[in-house]
């Protein structure tokens, strides 16, 4: 069983409104409200509207369960774009597009129905599996065994390294150009930064 909701022609940027929606793809729809309720976009809110509205088709249409509904799919197409002109230099005009968009949301069904489970059958589950944790650990001593340690530590050599020409030199930087290159714009003026 799948419920189909569409808005149309939300005056937000498909882009922006995708940003959203693609969080809540395949969530259920109690984790998707919780998303949207607290997300700081703009196109949170119509979502969450059309969310809130497919789920009330579900409930009344199809009589299913809050708790079995989950979002299927959600598509944003590009709706009709309003354009607007903004001056700009020298008598000219540039054209703003204003976009809109369709959104498309998609509820499905789980399979399987939403069974209650007592509290007392969880904690009969919980105790019976619990002793097996427990057997299945064992002390990291048995695990390991003995540990080897190494009481000699050699120190490291200390590497001869030459020292560079130009340090002992008081000049210490060597002129890469000639004079008829123009040496002194080569200073300050470089293609490629270094």
């Amino acid at each position: 069983m799948m419920i189909t909701v569409r808005l149309r022609h939300l005056r937000i940027s498909p882009r922006k409104v995708r940003l959203t929606t693609d969080l809540i793809k395949g969530l259920s729809v109690k984790e998707a409200e919780s998303q949207l309720k607290f997300l700081a976009k703009r196109s949170a809110k119509p979502v969450l509207k059309l969310l809130n509205s497919a789920v009330a088709n579900a409930l009344k249409n199809q009589s299913s369960s809050r708790e079995n509904l989950y979002i299927s799919g959600v598509r944003v197409d590009g709706g009709p774009s309003l354009k607007r002109w903004r001056a700009r230099a020298m008598g000219r005009a540039a054209s703003i597009l204003k976009r809109t968009s369709h959104i498309t949301l998609t509820l499905g069904e789980k399979d399987f129905p939403a069974a209650k489970v007592s509290k007392k059958e969880t904690v009969k589950q919980e105790e019976k599996a619990a002793p097996e944790r427990k057997e299945a650990k064992r002390p990291l001593t048995q695990i390991v065994g003995k540990v080897e340690t190494k009481s000699k530590i050699l120190p490291r050599k200390k590497s001869f390294i030459p020292k560079k020409p130009h340090q002992d030199e008081s000049q210490s930087k060597i002129k890469f150009f000639s004079r008829q290159t123009f040496g002194n714009a080569k200073k300050i003026f470089r293609r490629k930064s270094i």
